[in-house]
Parts: structure tokens; C-alpha cells; sequence
């Protein structure tokens, strides 16, 4: 049994998955979850795997996250950090302020009081929640609290982000403003030259063809790689674009077809 490793800054690969299998139970009651996936992603790409529910995609980010050990197999990240992973719930402390649940992870990575409180602000500015540090998560609205745990995991600084259906519980508008924010956040630091890799699971195939520079698609389970396809349409790019819209019918084509081979 293996699990995820971490190697220096400046591989030519952010995350590699070699030969991974991941089964839960044992003997007649086994359930393999993913079968030897195999997948390299690049410092900066960003990668939208998509696929059936049950497939193995959240057990993938959990592998390569490190909070669950594969079965077989290989992965290895790229830092001296674990990845950040962003779920679909923003999960904020209710008790904690916004400020203060951005600042968690910096007291755990040690900053001292100054530099936290400078750190926060600059995360809160760049998801333009700037006025809101003293607010408690129930005062703000779903996209808002996202944002937060946005925020929250870029204070981790670790170079690849693991994003589990972030955005899957918003409405269109929404969902539709925080592709924009994403997608800015993440070309200003590969522009900065810290590039930020993205490996971002969604049920929603126009997403995926929103943001992606790469779609994977995997099969049911057990989760094989069985077609990925890079996306070729240049940014920024519109969720309703017609260059978007026919990508997102191929992938959703294909996805149909796993579907019905397999009864479900």
C-alpha cells in the first residue's frame, strides 16, 4: 500500500497518478473504487474531471489530498505542502468571524500576529470580501461563503488546489460569477509565475468546458481514465458560448454512452 507523496517545487509534473486503485472492504464484500488510474497534470493546468456519480471522482481528490491511502498504485504532488481542497459546503467555523476563519490555517502553518492579519486581508481583497472580516458566516449569502472558503484555502500557499463541486449548491448567476473569479485568480498567479494547478471535479459538463484546460472523464465504477480531451477555446470564455456549448455536448455524449453501457 502506498500513498500520496510530496516532492519539491519545479517537477516537470504538479500531480502524478501512477497505476492507482483504491478498494474499500474485503473479500466478497470488496468494492473497488478506482482501477489503476494513471494521470499526469502539469505546474499551472487546470483539469476538470468529470463522470457518473459513484465513479470515483471525490475518492480521487480524497487520495490525492492525502486523507485516505490508495489501495495500489502511486500518487505524487508536487510542494512541501499538502494540496488545498475546497468541498462542495464552505464548512466555515458559525462562531468565527470571516476573518478569523481565513486566518485559520495561518495560525497553523505558524505565521506570526502581524503577518496573519496582513495575510487575511489581502485573501479577503482578492475575493472581494474586503469589508467583510467582522462578519459571521450567516450573515452572508451562499456565493459569499464560498468565497470565504476560497479564501480560506488559498491561505494554505500550497501549489495545487483539489475543488470538489465548489460551486454544485449555487444558482446559475452565482455559479457564473465565481468561474469568472476563479478563473482570474488562477491566471494572475500563473502569471505572478507560482503557478496554481487545479484538479476540480463537476457533474456539470458546461463547467467543465468553461474552465478546464483538460476534461477527463471517467468510467463508472470501478473509475478508469477512459477519455480526456484538451480544450481548445480561448479565454476568458462564456459559460453560454456556442464553442463551450458544442464541447459540452461531445463530453456529455460520451458520458451518456458510459452511462447506458453499464445499465445505470
Amino acid at each position: 500500500m502506498t500513498s500520496t507523496t510530496l516532492v519539491p517545487e519545479g517537477a516537470t509534473t504538479a500531480v502524478a497518478l501512477s497505476g492507482v486503485t483504491k478498494v474499500y472492504g474485503r473479500g466478497a464484500d470488496a468494492v473497488v473504487a478506482l482501477d489503476r488510474v494513471s494521470l499526469d497534470v502539469a505546474p499551472g493546468e487546470f483539469v476538470c474531471l468529470v463522470g457518473a456519480s459513484g465513479c470515483g471522482k471525490s475518492t480521487l481528490l480524497n487520495l490525492v489530498a492525502g486523507l485516505d491511502a490508495v489501495s495500489g498504485g502511486g500518487i505524487h504532488v508536487a510542494g512541501d505542502a499538502r494540496p488545498g481542497l475546497m468541498f462542495q459546503e464552505p464548512a466555515l467555523f458559525p462562531w468565527l468571524t470571516v476573518g478569523a476563519n481565513v486566518e485559520v490555517p495561518l495560525k497553523l502553518r505558524g505565521l506570526a500576529g502581524a503577518e496573519r492579519k496582513t495575510r487575511v486581508a489581502e485573501l479577503l481583497d482578492t475575493v472581494h470580501l474586503g469589508d467583510f472580516a467582522r462578519r459571521r458566516p450567516h450573515e452572508l449569502s451562499g456565493g459569499m461563503r464560498q468565497r470565504v472558503a476560497l479564501a480560506r484555502t488559498l491561505a494554505l500557499d500550497t501549489p495545487v488546489l483539489l475543488m470538489d463541486e465548489p460551486f454544485g449548491a449555487l444558482d446559475a448567476m452565482t455559479r457564473d460569477i465565481l468561474h469568472d473569479e476563479l478563473e482570474r485568480l488562477w491566471t494572475a498567479r500563473n502569471a505572478a509565475g507560482k503557478p496554481l494547478t487545479v484538479l476540480f471535479v463537476t457533474h456539470n459538463v458546461r463547467e467543465a468546458a468553461r474552465l478546464a484546460d483538460r476534461i477527463v472523464l471517467l468510467s463508472s465504477r470501478p473509475g478508469r481514465v477512459i477519455w480526456q480531451t484538451p480544450v481548445d477555446v480561448a479565454r476568458p470564455r462564456r459559460i453560454d458560448s456556442a464553442e463551450v456549448a458544442t464541447l459540452a455536448a461531445e463530453v456529455t455524449d460520451r458520458l451518456r454512452a458510459e452511462v447506458g453501457r453499464h445499465g445505470h
